[in-house]
């Protein structure tokens, strides 16, 4: 992903309208389980093909399996810290496994953790080391799960950059669309109504098979209106 930039710096109160929490918590949801879901269904069988061919991959997937399992329970403070009975934690397997896929991964894990505990700026710190590595499924949400805590870190013009490339980089009917949506509210919470028209209008004409083609166009008279 692109390097990290200052996670606090404020953005510009002439050209940005405040953006509320709630407006961002009705996405929390959907984008940090909706990555959890590509997770569960890809991890495992990229982990199998791919990261237990050398024992160092091997020891690393190991340890990640068992994060994997304190993410599942939610425990999520012990998934990043580790516990008292062998497991280190995802920060620790992604600093001492950096040289893997599996510490990478860990990467995508913590700063998924850190957003379910509501800390933004270390969610958008671990988001941001996570190397996409060009695949369609687990990378798309990874970019909007980063999208969104730059949402909550009130730096929208960096949400809107990363749910626009996590769109892009999905190019399907379920993921684009609904991050093309998310982006365009952002933009129009922000004044910027033609901005916003552009992506609707690529929801309209590009994803015409997917559910979210069925309400575009309420989206699309909201930001036509003067």
């Amino acid at each position: 992903m692109a390097s990290n930039n200052n996670q606090n710096e404020a953005p510009n109160s002439g050209s940005t309208i405040h953006i509320s929490e709630t407006f961002f918590d009705k996405y929390k949801k959907a984008i940090i389980y909706g990555v959890v879901a590509v997770i569960v269904i890809v991890a495992g069988a990229i982990i199998y093909n791919n990261y237990v061919a050398a024992p160092r991959a091997e020891k690393a997937s190991t340890a990640l399996a068992k994060g994997q399992e304190y993410f599942g329970m939610e425990e999520y403070t012990k998934a990043l810290n580790g516990d008292s009975i062998g497991y280190a934690g995802f920060i620790k397997i992604a600093a001492d496994y950096s040289s893997t896929d599996a510490g990478n991964l860990a990467n995508l894990y913590a700063g998924l953790c850190y957003a379910q505990l509501g800390k933004w700026t270390e969610a958008a710190s671990y988001l941001e080391k996570f190397d996409t590595q060009g695949d369609h499924m687990i990378s798309p949400a990874a970019e909007a799960a980063l999208g969104n805590a730059y949402a909550h870190l009130k730096q929208p013009d960096k949400a809107v950059e990363h749910l626009k490339r996590a769109a892009k980089n999905a190019d399907n009917n379920s993921l684009s669309p609904t991050f093309l949506i998310q982006a365009g509210e952002i933009l129009e919470s922000q004044g910027k109504k033609q901005e916003a028209l552009q992506l609707y209008q690529e929801v309209k004409q590009k994803y015409f098979n997917s559910m979210q083609y069925q309400t575009i166009d309420k989206y699309i008279e909201r930001a036509t209106v003067e």
